[in-house]
């Protein structure tokens, strides 16, 4: 990427003014692309230009690789951007709301002319220390605005339950905020769009640990295209946090035998937290 200092003062300027039209949109993030290529075809194996079938989504074969966008910020392009409107605001609920509002009636990605009733923004403690992810609203998160309320919602409870914790001790969130026809897997370009949002929302709540439901989650905040046999059993750092990452509640419901596989991961993320592990797990 070309450093600002050897930019001439008229593309310094033009720069800015994008920028700023993308700070309009609620966009502070900004990536760099990597394309890395394996031997299968991409166009056969992306996770955003197929649909799997949903027995299918969190078990990516190791031939599913494909060029993702790697998060790179550059400071020398970041620092002629305005400053978030939730920059300096204490109150982490207060910040929040900044985020909601900026978000407004979102019309960003054609998924607001696609049959959603409303945003799902995001539930919890402002303050929660655990922060879940999930793939995208289904019908009921749809109907209620809420995310996580449906048999995947329910089951997600347990697992918190298990924890040791309540519902209203985490902040639970979505990559994407508006339901996609048919529960369809969400397609690159709008998890591109809606994810700086997120970013957004994981700045102000500060988890000390996020757990990543599902593929579709792991690999859009990762930026890295694997199945979830390599994704499971291990920490990454992300954005000054630890990240893990589990199946989705969704799939559980479809494959209950991997719910053992999921309190490993959720007593991985229980010793990090300094939560005591009790014999009982997800139910």
């Amino acid at each position: 990427m070309v450093p600002m200092s050897s930019l001439t003062p008229q593309l310094r300027r033009d720069l800015a003014e994008r920028i700023r039209y993308y700070n309009e949109l609620g966009i502070y993030d900004f990536y760099r692309r990597e394309n890395v290529r394996s031997h299968a075809s991409l166009s056969e194996n992306s996770a955003y230009n197929s649909e799997p079938q949903p027995e299918q989504r969190d078990l990516m074969t190791p031939r599913a690789r494909a060029a993702v966008a790697v998060p790179m910020v550059d400071a020398d392009i970041l620092e002629v951007a305005n400053p978030r409107p939730e920059s300096g605001v204490k109150d982490r609920a207060q910040a929040l709301r900044i985020i909601r509002e900026d978000l407004g009636d979102c019309t960003r990605c054609p998924l607001h002319k696609q049959g959603r009733k409303q945003i799902v923004f995001g539930v919890g403690d402002p303050n929660a220390e655990l922060m879940f992810i999930g793939e995208a609203p289904g019908a009921d998160e749809d109907q209620q605005g809420e995310p996580f309320i449906g048999r995947a919602g329910q089951l997600l409870n347990n697992m918190i339950k298990a924890m040791g914790l309540r519902r209203e001790d985490v902040y639970i969130a979505n990559i994407i905020k508006c339901r996609p026809p048919g529960n369809r897997t969400p397609e690159r370009d709008e998890c591109e769009t809606c994810s700086p949002f997120l970013m957004r929302q994981i700045a102000v709540v500060k988890p000390k640990a996020i757990v990543a439901l599902g593929a579709v989650a792991a690999k859009t905040l990762l930026a890295i295209n694997a199945p979830m046999s390599e994704f499971r059993g291990r920490w990454y750092e992300f954005r000054g946090t630890k990240l893990a990452v589990t199946y989705h509640p969704a799939f559980l419901l479809r494959d209950p035998r991997q719910k053992k596989e999921t309190w490993k991961d959720l007593q991985m993320v229980m010793k990090e937290l300094g939560l005591a592990i009790p014999a009982k797990g997800v139910e």
